[in-house]
């Protein structure tokens, strides 16, 4: 694979990645704002059911009463719904991560194999100035011998 492939196929893994991620943020976002509606559901539940039981001791008619009760069943099922849709919504932000995560390991491959590349060439680089070296040192210590030589 020549360096620029690995170049497009980090660039690639990089940008997937990236999207991965923004995904990943907006999953937790929705999380929030479902968690933050089930909050405000539990916490109007209690309220009004705490207004059933202040009117149940000041004496109520059994029609209100029928209301509140039907009131309080209405929010059950939407504190139900409410719930799942979390839960679904936890689901979708696990799902999320690991996909994120599974971007992320990719490219740290590709960033590994590009390390290793280029220490590989460092290295093939050093090999060469070194023989380079080496020949020029032989060359000269060949230069002096063969002057220093009586003719």
């Amino acid at each position: 694979m020549s360096t620029s492939q690995l170049e497009m196929l980090t660039d690639l893994a990089r940008g997937a990645r990236d999207q991965a991620g923004k995904i990943l943020a907006q999953e937790r976002q929705t999380e929030q704002q479902t968690t933050a509606q089930l909050q405000s559901l539990l916490s109007y539940r209690a309220e009004y059911a705490e207004r059933l039981q202040k009117a149940m001791s000041d004496g109520i008619d059994p029609a209100t009463m029928y209301n509140y009760q039907q009131f309080l069943a209405s929010l059950d099922a939407a504190l139900s719904r409410a719930r799942q849709a979390l839960a679904a919504q936890q689901a979708s932000v696990e799902q999320s991560k690991k996909n994120w995560q599974q971007e992320q390991r990719k490219l740290s491959s590709y960033d590994t194999l590009a390390s290793r590349r280029l220490l590989e060439e460092h290295r093939r680089s050093e090999r060469q100035e070194q023989k380079t070296n080496d020949d020029l040192v032989t060359s000269r210590a060949a230069r002096r011998q063969h002057n220093d030589t009586p003719h």
